[in-house]
């Protein structure tokens, strides 16, 4: 991982999958395949605990590749107590997410983060906020997070999001399809949501912390993707176990898979605990090992976070300076 990446070199439309790739439209549910998964956890264990120590960038190309993950982002805010005013910055920051004079010293044009991601009540004000920008407004919907409302309110949730404006929708799938290995069931309720979804692209929440064991991530992920998820995502970040690295692999490494079955390009969104530059780096490095460049663009991966932002402002501040600013200069919204 030692090459320059140029983070400000996205269009209008770059964040849609269905714009430059074909969409993915799913395919029927063969159980055969879906039994066939199996996951080696000791050996997708021994995988990842090599990734942080394996790759290394330092200087310039550092600040080339946390510029990069900067435009991955998801800004979200998914808090009791958000208000307009708090998505209002959000935006702001999601707009301009690094200090122009930073920018200019580091001879990197403007750049924004992929998305803004809220709850359904503050699309509205998301979406005026961010008028006049290329930066998609993403919806948490289908009960969020637990996903244990009525079905047919979930699925309303989804299509009056997409009303309100929402290009891009993160549903929650129902853990105890997975858990029982219903796996019927969970396709069919991701096919709801996909078709709920209409034109804005759907990302399927696993939340793999609550799945069990990495065998059941691996199957949730191809199920959701035969569905015609055009992402899957590891957590809602409400868990108490989100994004992993293991989980990251397991669900990577169907990707994969998938595409090679039926020539489907579907995106990845790591969620939860990741709030460090150096985080943001590894999990750059295992897309590039695993998948490739072209899953190091913003229409098929992307970072849920919030606070990783500011780490990595601060790190690009030091590149340009040589000191570390407070972290409170830095501040999300």
């Amino acid at each position: 991982m030692t090459d320059t990446l140029h983070p400000a070199t996205t269009t209008a439309t770059d964040q849609l999958p269905q714009v430059h790739l074909p969409r993915n439209d799913g395919m029927e549910l063969d159980l055969d395949w879906v039994a066939s998964v199996q996951a080696n956890t000791s050996a997708i264990e021994r995988r990842a605990a090599t990734l942080p120590g394996r790759r290394s960038v330092k200087k310039t190309h550092q600040a080339a590749w946390l510029a990069k993950a900067i435009t991955l982002i998801d800004l979200t805010t998914l808090s009791g107590d958000d208000t307009a005013g708090r998505v209002r910055r959000l935006c702001a920051k999601a707009r301009q997410p690094v200090r122009a004079d930073l920018l200019d010293a580091l001879g990197l044009p403007p750049i924004t983060t992929g998305a803004v991601c809220v709850y359904h009540d503050m699309i509205d004000v998301a979406v005026e906020a961010l008028q006049g920008t290329n930066i998609p407004v993403a919806a948490v919907s289908t009960g969020f997070p637990a996903g244990l409302s009525p079905f047919e309110l979930r699925v309303k949730e989804i299509e009056m999001s997409v009303a309100a404006g929402a290009k891009e929708i993160d549903i929650v799938i129902s853990r105890r399809h997975a858990l029982t290995g219903n796996w019927k069931a969970l396709y069919e309720e991701m096919r709801a949501f996909r078709s709920a979804c209409g034109e804005a692209h759907v990302k399927a929440i696993l939340a793999t912390g609550e799945l069990g064991t990495l065998r059941n991530v691996a199957k949730a992920s191809l199920v959701c993707m035969m569905a015609g998820a055009d992402f899957i995502k590891t957590s809602t970040g409400k868990e108490s176990v989100n994004a992993t690295l293991p989980v990251s692999l397991t669900m990577i490494r169907a990707i994969r898979a998938f595409e090679a079955r039926t020539g489907y390009k579907v995106g990845y969104k790591p969620a939860g605990g990741i709030s460090k530059a150096k985080d943001s780096l590894v999990y750059l490095s295992l897309m590039k090992e695993e998948l490739g460049n072209r899953w190091l663009q913003p229409d098929l991966f992307r970072f849920g976070a919030s606070s990783l932002l500011g780490d990595i402002e601060r790190q690009l501040e030091h590149h340009v300076t040589g000191a570390y600013s407070a972290g409170y200069r830095h501040g999300m919204g």
